[in-house]
């Protein structure tokens, strides 16, 4: 009894296996794509700063709190838009969001001045709100708790692929300035902004919402994947966090709340003014420039599939999330010492975006050990929602102490401090202690 005990087991872990890696690949890629764009549709400013301060009179300050401004619209829709996605499904919500910030991103061509590219940024962000907390909530539907942060790392990986591929993407279409007499960061956001569309309409015709609807899987291995994600989910009912108001009066969800509070600040802050801030200091432009901003980020690629496995093999989230936060910090305060040498400055900066882009696997596996049902949803929303608020300050932040001080040492130490307090916060995290169903090779 016990030998087939056993060897039951072994096929059902082997089957799995091969069920779970059919769901990375039907889904990973497509959601991969589509964050690649979003990120692309809300950093791109950070690509033409110089020229959007010039043509439409923006100081630095202004330039950073319109940059800002997205995450406002972003923050006020998270959780009416994954309470929705919740109820209408995935596979339309997540389309209509994608082409509505596209049409939005291509529209942002037609601003003229500060406050026209300000109120450009708030509607992009509103069009764009609960994309990202959709797919983390689409996850938990198709991927155990014990595979998510690997998955959510995979996944994520879209961040820092945006930089390396929007950096000379973003030079090319510059020289498209002066054509038909438009200027280049005109033709920027028109061009930058049509994917999105089209991968909405390709998410509408792909996605699935639920297990149950994976006619691309066998019928014994369509089972397997509903029978396991409802023990998931029961492994989660059972702390007996599944209502909204669960979710609202959950004080590590407002925990996590704070922490990705802080670790949007340095993220946005980085993503917006890294560029700007590689030019200023190195005194690169062009080819050297995109290829000094992209670095950091290719270093980071093959860290986050390797901490998300660690994550998900030692089932320790917040250990790991603290130490990503902390080493974040230390590769900023590499770059601050080395600021006036040009690979000392580079190495800071890839040390930083290995241990940043690592922490966003890793932290958003937690929320669904959290809760359950209706509290997920909005959960997941309101943490993004408060952390999105981040965004804001961040390249606030820099952009006035920059001006107050004509460098960015002040910048790097404030983000640095915001990093330790973000760790300290993590290790107050107490998550439940669950079997993680599902755990494949």
């Amino acid at each position: 009894m016990t030998a087939d005990r056993s060897t039951d087991t072994g096929d059902g872990d082997a089957q799995g296996a091969r069920v779970l890696r059919r769901v990375r690949r039907r889904f990973i890629p497509l959601a991969f794509a589509c964050y690649v764009v979003a990120y692309i549709d809300r950093v791109n400013v950070g690509f033409v700063a110089t020229e959007l301060q010039r043509d439409l009179g923006l100081s630095a300050t202004a330039y950073g709190a319109a940059a800002g401004l997205f995450f406002l619209g972003y923050c006020l829709f998270e959780i009416p838009s994954n309470l929705m996605l919740d109820r209408f499904g995935a596979r339309r919500w997540i389309a209509r969001i994608m082409i509505s910030w596209g049409l939005v991103s291509m529209a942002t061509l037609f601003v003229w001045d500060a406050r026209s590219f300000m109120a450009a940024r708030v509607l992009l962000g509103i069009a764009e709100a609960g994309f990202f907390p959709g797919v983390i909530l689409f996850l938990t539907y198709w991927v155990p708790a014990a595979d998510r942060a690997r998955a959510g790392a995979l996944f994520m990986m879209a961040a820092p692929i945006s930089v390396i591929i929007g950096a000379p993407v973003s030079t090319l279409v510059l020289r498209l300035d002066g054509w038909l007499g438009v200027h280049g960061w005109q033709w920027l956001f028109l061009l930058e902004g049509l994917p999105a569309v089209v991968l909405g309409i390709v998410v509408l015709t792909t996605l699935a919402d639920r297990p149950e609807d994976a006619h691309w899987l066998s019928p014994d291995d369509r089972a397997w994947l509903a029978r396991t994600m409802a023990e998931d989910r029961a492994s989660r009912q059972a702390t007996g966090r599944t209502s909204l108001r669960d979710a609202m009066a959950h004080p590590q969800v407002w925990i996590l709340s704070a922490a990705f509070f802080l670790n949007s600040i340095v993220n946005h802050g980085l993503f917006l003014w890294l560029p700007k801030m590689l030019e200023d200091v190195t005194g690169a432009g062009g080819f050297r420039l995109d290829v000094l901003t992209a670095l950091p980020f290719v270093a980071a690629l093959a860290m986050m599939v390797v901490v998300g496995r660690a994550s998900d093999r030692s089932g320790n989230r917040t250990r790991y999330a603290a130490g990503c936060a902390l080493a974040t910090a230390v590769g900023l305060l590499v770059a601050l010492v080395f600021q006036r040498q040009v690979w000392g400055f580079v190495i800071g900066f890839a040390l930083c975006q290995m241990a940043l882009r690592s922490f966003a696997g890793v932290f958003w596996a937690m929320p669904p050990q959290l809760l359950g049902g209706a509290a997920a949803a909005t959960g997941i929303a309101l943490i993004n929602a408060i952390g999105n608020l981040g965004g804001f300050v961040g390249p606030t932040l820099i952009g006035a102490l920059h001006q107050a001080t004509g460098g960015y040492t002040g910048s790097l130490l404030a983000l640095a401090g915001v990093l330790v307090v973000e760790g300290v916060l993590i290790l107050r995290v107490r998550l439940p202690r669950t079997r993680l169903a599902g755990r494949s090779s």
